[in-house]
Formats: structure tokens, sequence, C-alpha cells
């Protein structure tokens, strides 16, 4: 599993870091790199590798996806990470952007980053037609905007130190981090025109989003900050709206692992070819251990 993923972290950053070569040098470069990368495990685009491998999509082109997903990632975590809104010092085992290179220039630089991720999926070299292409950056746009990350860090914000009903603390992750996940798990479905499959793996890449989010509150609850790279126990004290501090930490875990059966059982159907998809769910899901 890590060999895989090592690999494919390897092949994003290696695309990252020419695709910026590429780009006319600006003083917003070096804060855009610095928050994406090296940019952390890339569990998002090994989700899209794997789902590739169902569909048997072309590795570059999962790559540059992958690229242009990890590009949106970066922007929310800088984005996140300001006084503004998490308010959090650190990220990845260092210094988050805006304590690096000041608020203003952290903003800058990941709407930057934001606009990169469409003009890769965009580029002349991306070997699709301009209808599929379309098809991606309209969905990962979907995904990022109020009606995924944005609106998910919105309700998360709003949701402080308030009584918050299961539903809608489902409703707030999936946006906050499951949308993106979807998109994971629909792109390489769209780019193979494998249409009739694209709401299995919405609701799949949804729950698989949910099953990060959880691990990571319940990392967040237990685990040691120099181990995992950024502050932890920040959710009690900000009296974050999750599944933690609504079941409490062992139902919590019961939940995810519930969970987590619900989508191998989605999954079966598809045969050993979703077996290193299963393998990447295991992954997230022990996290926690």
């Amino acid at each position: 599993m890590k060999k895989k993923l090592n690999k494919i972290a390897r092949d994003i950053n290696n695309f990252l870091i020419k695709f910026l070569s590429n780009q006319k040098y600006t003083d917003l470069i070096k804060p855009m790199k610095y928050g994406l990368l090296p940019g952390g495990k890339k569990i998002r685009s090994k989700l899209i590798v794997d789902v590739g491998k169902i569909f048997s999509s072309k590795y570059q082109n999962l790559i540059r996806i992958g690229a242009a997903v990890e590009c949106i990632h970066a922007y929310s975590l800088i984005h996140d990470d300001l006084p503004c809104m998490d308010n959090d010092s650190l990220r990845r085992g260092k210094l988050s952007t805006h304590k690096k290179f000041g608020e203003s220039t952290a903003i800058l630089a990941g709407n930057s980053l934001l606009t990169i991720a469409f003009e890769i999926l965009s580029s002349p070299n991306f070997n699709l037609e301009s209808k599929v292409k379309i098809k991606l950056i309209n969905l990962i746009s979907e995904c990022s905007g109020h009606s995924g990350i944005a609106g998910g860090q919105y309700s998360d914000l709003s949701f402080e130190r308030k009584k918050i009903p299961l539903k809608k603390i489902v409703e707030m992750q999936i946006k906050k981090t499951g949308k993106l996940f979807s998109f994971c798990c629909m792109a390489p479905a769209i780019m193979n025109k494998k249409i009739k499959y694209l709401q299995d793996f919405d609701q799949i890449g949804s729950n698989i989003g949910l099953l990060f989010q959880i691990a990571d509150d319940l990392i967040d609850f237990t685990g040691d900050t120099k181990k995992v790279g950024k502050k932890t126990k920040k959710d009690l004290k900000k009296g974050k709206a999750t599944l933690i501090s609504l079941l409490g930490h062992k139902n919590t875990i019961k939940y995810n692992n519930k969970l987590k059966l619900k989508i191998f059982k989605k999954l079966n159907k598809f045969g050993k070819k979703s077996q290193d998809l299963k393998n990447t769910i295991n992954y997230i899901a022990n996290r926690i251990k």
C-alpha cells in the first residue's frame, strides 16, 4: 500500500512541479508551492487511480486529474488554516502558509491554486474530448464551491458550540470532505464514458469522504501533535460539531466500521478490480489505530 501511495505521490508532485515551472513566474509561485508541495499522502489521487483501474483508464490521465484535485485540496487547507477560519499555525509538520507568508499572501496563493486546477483540466495537452473535459471541470467546480468544500466549511464554522443533529453533521462533513472524494471516484467513470456508474461512485465517494473525515476527527480526539503534524484536540476546544461530540468516542468508531462495510458491499459487484480501492479504504479507516 505504502509503495503504491509513494509512487502516485511522486508522480503527482513531478507533474505539478513541471506544470508550475511552465507558468509565467510571479511572486505568488513560492507560497503556492509551499502550500502544495510535497503535500501529504495523496489519498484522493490514490482513489482516482484505484477507480481508474476498475475502468482500465490511462494512468497519465489519472495523474493529471489527481494533480488538479491536489491543487484544490491545498487551496482549501490554506484557507481553512487562516485566523478567520480554523486558525491553525501548523500543517503537515510545518508552519501554515499564512504563518510563513502572511494572511493576504496565503489567501491569494490559495485562490491561485484553485484556478490552476481548472488550467490543468482544460489544457490542450490533456488528451480528452472537449465535452469530457467540460464535464470534469463542471463537476470539480460544483464539488469545490458553495455546494461542496466552501459550503461545508461555512456550516462547520456556524455549527460551533451548538447542538447539531446527526443528519446535519453528516451533511456538513459530506460537503466539507465527501464532495471532493465523490469527484475523485466519479472522474474515471466520466473520462471513460461509463455514465451508468456515476450514481454508484458518487455515493461511494461521499461515503469514503465521510469515513476519512470521521477518522480525521478521531485522530484529533486521541492523536499526538508531533505524529500527526498539526495541532490535535482542537475540535473539543472550539466546540466543533462532530460525530464524537454527539455519539461519543466508542460509538463513533462503531459508526465508522459500519460505514466501511456499507462501502465494501457496494464495491463487491466490481469484483477483483476493486481490491486496490478496498485496500485504500482500509488504510483510511485504520489511520485511527
